[in-house]
């Protein structure tokens, strides 16, 4: 079982928060009453929305007692039994592998702070999409909990 959340560097929450203050001084400019406080109540909690907005997707494998398995990444999810391998995409691949190298029927799951993906090759003749393409922060736990024979595979 694999089970990770992809949220925003730390560095992030403060520089948002910043920004956000900085937005609310603006608007105030020294006006009086109402529109002196008013500013920070509005601005203030859409940096801590947007990063935890930013902050939602996660990754995970799961397999139930008889090792039907399933992968879900955000809101879609894949049966492990239409994967035909899996590879990590190193940080120095995953400019070419966004780019010129990216299929357009690709799924594709990407979070720019998330430095490695990986690459999951799909065998399923009814699904047009080749392969999923995923940010994960561990990247090798991620391809071993896809490898992971179940129950029933005894060859």
């Amino acid at each position: 079982m694999h089970s990770e959340k992809l949220w925003v560097p730390l560095w992030w929450w403060p520089a948002g928060l910043a920004v956000g203050a900085l937005l609310a001084a603006e608007v105030h400019m020294g006006a009086p009453g109402l529109r002196a406080w008013l500013p920070y109540v509005l601005l203030l909690p859409f940096p801590i929305w947007a990063l935890y907005w930013l902050s939602r997707m996660t990754v995970e494998v799961s397999r139930d007692e008889s090792g039907v398995g399933e992968l879900r990444v955000g809101q879609a999810h894949l049966p492990l039994d239409v994967i035909a391998k899996a590879a990590v995409v190193p940080a120095t691949a995953k400019s070419a592998a966004l780019g010129r190298q990216l299929d357009p029927l690709a799924f594709v799951q990407h979070r720019t702070w998330v430095k490695q993906m990986v690459l999951i090759v799909l065998d399923d003749p009814d699904d047009p999409t080749p392969y999923w393409l995923v940010s994960t922060q561990r990247p090798e736990d991620l391809v071993a909990a896809l490898a992971r024979p179940t129950p029933g595979d005894h060859a």
